[in-house]
């Protein structure tokens, strides 16, 4: 037996801006809402979902934990130019000049990766 991964959580001071960047970047709806935690996911209801939970702090050290994105239909620059027009900003974790990878923050400034290759070039 082995486990799945049914949902990522994204602690979040203004839930709602956080999970229309996500939607927005992911094609994804939102599932739940409640007080405390919005659920977005696709629209097919597939696993995993994201988890925006209200929380009272901001953000203030580097993520442990973070999303690889790829591409899907374009190339992975006109992806990190849709992202940045959505709210992301560039993000500097030590990365140096030469990775393939660009690192972006989301609206709260949790740090996330557009790969270079897109999905149809796996």
């Amino acid at each position: 037996m082995t486990s799945r991964i049914a949902v990522i959580a994204i602690d979040a001071l203004d839930r709602d801006k956080v999970a229309a960047f996500w939607t927005a970047v992911l094609g994804w709806s939102v599932l739940e809402q409640d007080a405390e935690v919005t659920s977005i996911g696709p629209a097919d209801k597939g696993w995993p979902c994201i988890d925006i939970v209200s929380v009272p702090e901001r953000k203030t050290v580097k993520n442990r934990l973070h999303l690889d994105l790829r591409a899907d239909g374009s190339t992975a620059g006109e992806e990190v130019a849709r992202l940045l027009a959505l709210g992301a900003t560039r993000a500097d974790v030590g990365q140096g000049d030469d990775v393939t990878w660009t690192v972006l923050a989301d609206p709260e400034g949790n740090e996330f990766c557009v790969l270079s290759r897109s999905v149809q070039e796996v």
